[in-house]
């Protein structure tokens, strides 16, 4: 799925942010914060009121304004309906992530049993790093995303339809209702953007409920391959 006009519409979004007081490295960062703790509440993480709809004024009273401590940003939340099932969220200091950074924090994930974790990068992540976070894969799950990408909320673009990620208890009674296995199901990618917003794991399959003009919605699934 491919939002072009999310991007061209980043730097208008950012700018109200300028407007309310902040540089414009601090309204990046403050756009990115909004995007991730929606984020992370559509995946049924419990994010606090005052950080979702926190306000430029307050994100610098919190955090500051021209040289923001990425690492004060960091998040650590639970699912509403497990609380051993936890997920930190990391701002890195590095341009470009190496390996170094990645073992700080799998470190501390170990010491507090937090398997799940989302790096969210300045720019981008060294080969090197990326090929340790595929082989730590067993023991931790790390996301990462550019800023550039959460610059806008994708979920809240006009042309984007509902997404709702299903439970392995109803992907069950979906291919039981339909007599299907899940292959054959139309697919979504695990680097299709919205795969990637709501942290879809490979086997799970997504409901999507379209706007119709003659049955009122129309409703579809894919499953993550």
């Amino acid at each position: 799925m491919q939002i072009d006009s999310a991007t061209a519409d980043a730097e208008a979004l950012v700018a109200p942010a300028i407007r309310g007081g902040l540089s414009p490295s601090a309204a990046r960062l403050f756009r990115v914060y909004r995007t991730m703790a929606n984020l992370l509440e559509q995946r049924g993480y419990m994010v606090p009121r005052e950080l979702r709809e926190i306000t430029p004024a307050q994100f610098q009273q919190k955090f500051g304004n021209d040289s923001i401590n990425r690492e004060t940003l960091t998040l650590l939340v639970e699912k509403a309906d497990d609380e051993h099932d936890q997920l930190f969220v990391f701002f890195p200091e590095d341009e470009k992530v190496g390996v170094k950074p990645i073992k700080v924090y799998t470190d501390r994930m170990r010491a507090e049993g937090v398997s799940n974790a989302i790096m969210v990068l300045k720019v981008d992540i060294t080969p090197f790093a990326k090929q340790a976070v595929q082989e730590m894969s067993d023991s931790f799950r790390m996301e990462h995303f550019k800023e550039s990408e959460l610059l806008v909320d994708i979920t809240q673009h006009q042309l984007v339809p509902q997404h709702q990620v299903l439970t392995a208890a109803e992907k069950a009674e979906l291919l039981k209702r339909y007599r299907l296995k899940d292959t054959q199901l139309p697919r979504i990618q695990p680097n299709d953007p919205i795969a990637r917003y709501y942290g879809m794991k490979r086997g799970q399959v997504v409901k999507i409920i379209r706007p119709s003009e003659t049955a009122g919605r129309y409703v579809t699934y894919r499953v993550c391959m």
